[in-house]
């Protein structure tokens, strides 16, 4: 039995980059950031970085470039995927990237423009709300911000 799953809850790098490919399917792509915090042992707070490198398609690739920006939290559930190619010097390149089959959009960043009737209360309190979307549709009044 194998298994290729991942969860991961971090803070978009910069704004996602929104293409289509040939065929006309969306596709987007953005980096986040993690973090890891321990206590060495001499005592000593340390804290470490990692970036991940997000691949999301069709209607949430859509959802993705439409809002979420840099700095935003989001949560993705997906798999790993290694892709390798040859670069413009000939060198071979190879990435790892989490290809997304969930995407949560965590809280809007402060700052971020107006307030939504009826989510209010749950942003100001700091809780990531959800969206239902069991009907397959999205619609802007279930939209948290």
């Amino acid at each position: 039995m194998n298994l290729n799953k991942v969860f991961i809850l971090g803070r978009l790098t910069a704004d996602p980059q929104l293409r289509a490919t040939a065929g006309g399917t969306q596709v987007a792509t953005f980096s986040l950031a993690t973090n890891r915090v321990w206590t060495d042992p001499s005592g000593a707070k340390k804290e470490a970085v990692e970036y991940h490198n997000i691949v999301v398609w069709g209607r949430q690739a859509e959802v993705a470039s439409r809002f979420l920006t840099k700095g935003s939290i989001a949560l993705v559930e997906g798999r790993l995927q290694t892709r390798d190619w040859e670069g413009k010097d000939g060198q071979k390149r190879k990435t790892t990237e989490i290809i997304s089959e969930r995407l949560q959009l965590g809280p809007k960043p402060q700052g971020g423009g107006a307030k939504s009737a009826g989510h209010d209360e749950a942003k100001e309190a700091g809780e990531i709300p959800t969206i239902d979307v069991s009907d397959g549709e999205i619609k802007s009044e279930d939209l948290p911000f």
